[in-house]
């Protein structure tokens, strides 16, 4: 059977290809070894945000009174939580493979490894194999939860993030080892619900450290404030899971001094690992650069026909990466003429709460690369709309080129903001400056408004503040 384009793996990266592929007039094939959508719409982007809002639902029940609502104490059904996040994933998987059908796209499904000659055999449930070939292979397998050398995931009392949402029982304590975005939202859906939380994290800054510093030292404030118990630039040496709890031996990096966390569960969430083994790389001698698929701007490998995209190839491993490295590279296969992906120009979403949402540069990195810098911020809470949600917790800082006034970067910790941040992403592209975006008339009241001020605030204009 030959295609045109043969697509190995379903992810947000493979299927949105794919698509593409169909709509230039390309015969298309796509290989998945499970369900349509991959780890992102069954195990990850999608399930989680079901979890995290009914996490948010229950913390609003919780302070009903603020709002002049008297109701009866809540309870948490975990069991119910964990239904209802895998009835929404059931239902976007279904999703995507209605849209296979309408774009006639070949679904394959089975495991597939890459063969010589632009071919993939596809080994079945059955153990069956079945060889295909085309003109394009893309590569999108995706990525797994990290394993750590001192806590390996056994699914048990180890978890991955995978695990973290089909519990059968919601844990008493929990340590999640890890406080970037996966870490944060899985340790604050399960504090909200009643567990209690630690977080471990190597690097110093603590929660989200890879986002500006305001940014993570923010939300480690509302974090700790809220009950969260909060070990940075710490590491863990062990977990003893011989008796019925965890023992979790955790070392200061800062003094050395080391203290064991009795608890239920280990969630690791310490990153993502590339799915690079065992798909025929080394048979087709694809180069690889520290476990990753090295490619060029339109994500060709070393081997012509051969292309990756998505968490195997050293950029973000974000969905709506994928997805647009998937467009790209379909564009460019199809003769068009796209352009090359800004990776400068990356939103990044953290769906905890308060959300956390950033573009561009932070302000140490913008500091590195030699700008003169103007910054503003504006709290939510000199927000109107804010005030009047009841989510007054958080701001905006924007970083600006002091000598041409372009926007570098954007950093929002509140309600919503990962809604809002898509306005700095298109100013960016549009190359708007500071003043540009100060004399867009932003609606009142609302949380956008915040990035106008905080853009007067960097020019000595903001009105309320």
């Amino acid at each position: 059977m030959n295609f045109d384009i043969i697509v190995l793996g379903s992810g947000p990266g493979g299927y949105v290809a794919a698509i593409r592929a169909s709509q230039l007039g390309l015969k298309v094939a796509i290989v998945e070894k499970e369900n349509l959508g991959g780890v992102c719409l069954n195990w990850g982007c999608i399930p989680t945000k079901a979890l995290l809002k009914s996490a948010q639902v229950f913390d609003y029940i919780n302070h009903a009174s603020d709002y002049g609502i008297n109701v009866g104490k809540p309870m948490a059904e975990f069991g119910k939580m964990i239904s209802r996040s895998r009835n929404v994933a059931d239902g976007m998987s279904k999703g995507v493979s209605f849209l296979m059908k309408k774009n006639k796209i070949t679904v394959i499904n089975g495991y597939g490894r890459l063969a010589r000659g632009k071919k993939i055999v596809v080994t079945d449930a059955d153990g069956k194999k079945i060889e295909y070939a085309a003109e394009q292979i893309i590569i999108a397998t995706g990525g797994r939860a990290k394993q750590l050398p001192n806590l390996p995931i056994d699914g048990k009392k180890i978890i991955g993030y995978r695990e973290a949402m089909n519990l059968p029982e919601q844990p008493k304590k929990l340590v999640v080892v890890g406080a970037g975005a996966i870490g944060v939202e899985f340790a604050y859906f399960y504090k909200s619900i009643g567990t209690e939380v630690t977080i471990v994290e190597f690097l110093e800054q603590g929660l989200l450290p890879r986002e500006d510093t305001d940014v993570s030292k923010e939300l480690s404030k509302i974090y700790k404030k809220a009950g969260f118990n909060i070990l940075a630039n710490c590491v863990v040496e062990k977990v003893d899971i011989t008796g019925k709890q965890c023992m979790v031996t955790v070392k200061s990096r800062k003094d050395n001094t080391i203290q064991i966390i009795e608890c239920d569960l280990v969630l690791s969430a310490a990153g993502v690992s590339p799915n690079v083994e065992d798909i025929g790389l080394e048979s087709l001698g694809i180069e690889l650069d520290k476990g990753m698929i090295k490619v060029d701007a339109y994500y060709s490998t070393n081997v012509p026909g051969i292309y990756a995209i998505g968490d195997v190839i050293p950029t973000p491993a974000l969905a709506h990466v994928a997805s647009a490295e998937g467009i790209t590279c379909v564009e460019k296969i199809a003769g068009l003429n796209p352009e090359p992906i800004d990776y400068n120009n990356i939103a990044s979403c953290t769906y905890c709460w308060p959300e956390v949402a950033s573009v561009g540069f932070t302000e140490s990195q913008a500091k590195d690369a030699g700008y003169e810098l103007k910054i503003g911020k504006f709290p939510f809470s000199a927000s109107g709309k804010a005030s009047a949600a009841g989510t007054k917790e958080g701001f905006v800082k924007l970083i600006f080129d002091a000598k041409y006034g372009e926007l570098l970067g954007g950093h929002m910790i509140g309600a919503n903001v990962t809604e809002m941040v898509a306005e700095l992403v298109v100013s960016k592209k549009l190359e708007s400056t500071g003043h540009e975006i100060i004399k867009s008339i932003h609606p009142h009241p609302t949380m956008s408004e915040a990035i106008m001020e905080a853009a007067a605030a960097a020019y000595d204009e903001v009105i309320h503040l």
